[in-house]
């Protein structure tokens, strides 16, 4: 396995457009290091009749609730403590642009 040197990090860094200093140069390729190698550790686990999954929960189950209509807020009392209001809307500041 290739290991990560300063000169691989300042590659990425460079793709990136990051700019650092061999501080952090020096940082990252250590840290980098270490993260591949526990994955080569991982990789060493047997993993021949687990199951895939794709979550850890994999028997979890969706719980959903039946819709109960209920009474809401009339247009008045939900726009009573409204800082902008026009008409029976909300009125916001506009963040789209218009053509």
């Amino acid at each position: 396995m290739k290991t990560i040197d300063k000169a691989v990090v300042k590659h990425v860094a460079h793709l990136a457009r990051l700019s650092l200093s061999d501080k952090e140069l020096e940082a990252y390729s250590s840290q980098l290091a270490a993260i591949l190698s526990y994955i080569s550790k991982l990789k060493e686990v047997d993993t021949e009749n687990v199951p895939p999954t794709s979550h850890a929960l994999s028997t979890l189950k969706n719980v959903f609730r039946i819709d109960v209509l209920k009474p809401s807020l009339n247009a008045d009392d939900a726009l009573a403590n409204a800082p902008q209001k026009e008409e029976s809307f909300f009125k916001v500041p506009q963040v789209i642009e218009g053509k």
